[in-house]
């Protein structure tokens, strides 16, 4: 490391009713890799937002590389300086190829003015060499991998002599084999003088990848550190102002009835979605009390049950029985008419409408129950569901007709659970509940899930963070390649027993000279007793 590329200094930035950043400071070195870390609503994202040129400041000043940097400037004008944004959702066009991504809106011309598609291709295929990476710049983005595309986002950054470069949330979407070598591109860009800002809440990459640590605490300052010497629950402490530890509950309340049963559930592979899952003859029961945790790699058939029970996705058979009743689930509506709630993967495309109000995300599913005379909204019971909810998830908010796309990760899946439970379901399903959402904010999800069960509904727990999926279930079901490999109580359970059961089909210690669970699902799938 050697000479400071960005020193920002007295930052500050307000809202309607909101102080987003009071004061707040960040300097950055040549060539390190500085983690950026805070709860969400810590002021993170609009600090970096007023960095890369998308929001004006109301105060401070930034230097980089000796020169102050323009509050006027526009995205455009801080990438041709230097700083170049990798957001957590990616802006490639999937139709066009990976070199036309790289390129786009600077494509290398000839003298006549058209596209030199020869020396684009060759630039691109240079790039993707020096960062080590199988892809071909040829290739449409839509066939690639989510952790293919982050690659492709990187590759992009240097096609711009980027010289600091913000990754937000780099690794939510990875595996644990793509966050290494993800990892492993970091150290290369590092080796080269670039600079990023590594905004994570997956705090033990912090400890292996990045030199330093900043963290703010409700818009302002807290400290900067560096990483060696430092543990996890000192970065926990300064985010939170308080330790927070994440154990196994002891609580337990499933009883008998059983509130869900999916049984054979089985669907073929798509031609017009040749990513679709295949599912091989999957069955589940989870209990009225119960929390029954789904684990497996990415494309393991996790999410894409869930999207079929709760009729996201068709099958081409199985049975889905709601407190004893079969249940005919053709789409959402049906599913929530039957008892059914799901929180998405991927709150910004699924689950959020994001230019409306917090008001009109949280009340939409449950305006029938709030109509008047069928045809009015009872205001009244509508503010009053708003305010309990919000008060018991803790929502921060300035008021609740801001749009639901000004608050931070976490508030906004906060707002999805209160929709969710404002539902009364019989049986909630969470695919990813606390992905992108800091320490605190997880512990506050979590207590939720287990209210729900305490009150008798049935929860599904989908979750990439085995010590989460440890922490929250009752019973841990594994899956692999569409196919159900082993169910557990989560008690008992080991991460290294369950990456066994994901990654080869069953048990290490089973594995040698035995055929391989999943089969016949339904002989591993059992509720406990």
């Amino acid at each position: 490391m050697g000479q400071t590329i960005l020193k920002a200094a007295d930052i500050k930035k307000v809202f309607p009713g909101v102080v987003a950043l009071d004061g707040v400071r960040l300097d950055i070195e040549e060539g390190e890799v500085h983690a950026l870390l805070g709860e969400n609503g810590a002021g993170k994202s609009t600090f970096l937002k007023i960095l890369a040129g998308a929001q004006p400041s109301d105060g401070g000043s930034m230097l980089f590389n000796g020169q102050p940097l323009d509050p006027a400037d526009t995205p455009l004008a801080r990438q041709r300086l230097g700083i170049v944004t990798i957001y957590q959702e990616f802006n490639l066009l999937p139709a066009m190829t990976i070199a036309e991504n790289m390129y786009l809106g600077r494509e290398p011309l000839r003298r006549n003015g058209l596209i030199d598609w020869r020396r684009m291709y060759r630039d691109a295929q240079k790039v993707i060499d020096d960062l080590g990476l199988d892809l071909d710049p040829r290739m449409p983005v839509r066939v690639l991998s989510v952790a293919e595309q982050q690659m492709v986002e990187i590759s992009k950054a240097l096609t711009m002599n980027a010289r600091l470069i913000i990754m937000d949330e780099p690794t939510a979407a990875l595996s644990g084999k793509e966050v290494d070598k993800l990892h492993e591109i970091i150290h290369g860009l590092r080796a080269k003088g670039i600079s990023i800002i590594y905004v994570t809440h997956r705090l033990i990459e912090v400890t292996a990848v990045c030199d330093r640590f900043t963290v703010f605490r409700d818009g302002r300052y807290v400290d900067t550190r560096p990483v060696a010497g430092s543990t996890v629950q000192d970065m926990v402490r300064l985010m939170v102002g308080r330790d927070v530890e994440f154990q196994r509950r002891r609580d337990r309340f499933a009883g008998d009835r059983v509130m869900l049963e999916v049984r054979g559930v089985s669907r073929a592979g798509s031609a017009t979605d040749p990513h679709a899952c295949v599912l091989s003859d999957l069955s589940v029961q989870v209990r009225a009390g119960e929390i029954v945790g789904f684990a497996g790699l990415v494309g393991a058939g996790r999410t894409e049950l869930a999207r079929v029970i709760f009729g996201a996705d068709g099958c081409d058979s199985g049975v889905v029985l709601v407190d004893g009743q079969t249940a005919t689930i053709r789409s959402p509506s049906d599913a929530i008419a039957a008892g059914i709630a799901l929180v998405p993967e991927d709150r910004k495309q699924q689950g959020c409408f994001l230019p409306h109000s917090i008001r009109h995300n949280m009340s939409l599913p449950s305006l029938k129950r709030l109509s008047k005379w069928k045809f009015f909204v009872d205001e009244a019971g509508e503010r009053a569901l708003i305010a309990d909810y919000t008060r018991k998830l803790g929502i921060r908010m300035a008021n609740d007709e801001v749009a639901i796309g000004t608050l931070s990760g976490g508030n906004q899946q906060k707002v999805l659970l209160a929709r969710c439970m404002a539902l009364h379901p019989k049986v909630l399903i969470v695919d990813e509940p606390t992905r992108g959402i800091d320490i605190g904010a997880k512990a506050e999800v979590h207590q939720v899930l287990f209210e729900m069960a305490k009150a008798g509904v049935a929860v599904i727990v989908i979750s990439s963070e085995l010590p989460e999926v440890m922490a929250v279930s009752d019973r841990i079901i594994t899956f692999r390649e569409g196919r159900i490999t082993g169910s557990l109580p989560a008690e008992d359970a080991t991460e290294e027993e369950l990456m066994s059961l994901m990654a080869l089909g069953g048990p290490a210690s089973s594995l040698a000279g035995s055929s391989l669970p999943g089969s016949g699902a339904a002989a591993h799938v059992h509720a406990a007793h």
